[in-house]
């Protein structure tokens, strides 16, 4: 059975910083592209960023280049998504989720894998 993980999620200030952490256990995350999806209550899923699955190639949604960055620790089996200088709006439950492609606008139907999320709610 195939799970992925979300942590790092909570509560932060405007301006603040936050982490989110993907694990996985059954899968190899090193073999997908990965990426992050947020939804916001009454809102459609946003596609945030993703990777290819050897990790050179990476695209962000406008809302939040320059300020999030998607990495990955093959060695951890583990994805990241560091988010700087938060704002309220980046307020959502953010997804991990893993698949076969990372298109420029983030599409979340190339993604078959997904986690439970995580919450970020930023206070202003």
């Amino acid at each position: 059975q195939v799970h992925l993980v979300e942590s790092g999620g909570g509560l932060v200030q405007a301006g603040g910083s936050l982490r989110l952490s993907c694990t996985s256990s059954g899968l190899t995350l090193n073999h997908y592209a990965m990426g992050w999806f947020r939804q916001a209550p009454g809102q459609e899923r946003e596609g945030v960023s993703c990777m290819s699955w050897t990790g050179s190639s990476t695209n962000y949604a406008d809302s939040v280049k320059g300020r999030f960055t998607i990495s990955r620790d093959n060695a951890k089996n583990t994805v990241y998504l560091q988010m700087n200088s938060l704002k309220p709006e980046d307020t959502a439950m953010y997804y991990c989720a893993a698949g076969s492609r990372c298109s420029s606008d983030v599409l979340s139907r190339n993604f078959g894998y997904w986690g439970q999320g995580t919450q970020v709610t930023v206070s202003s």
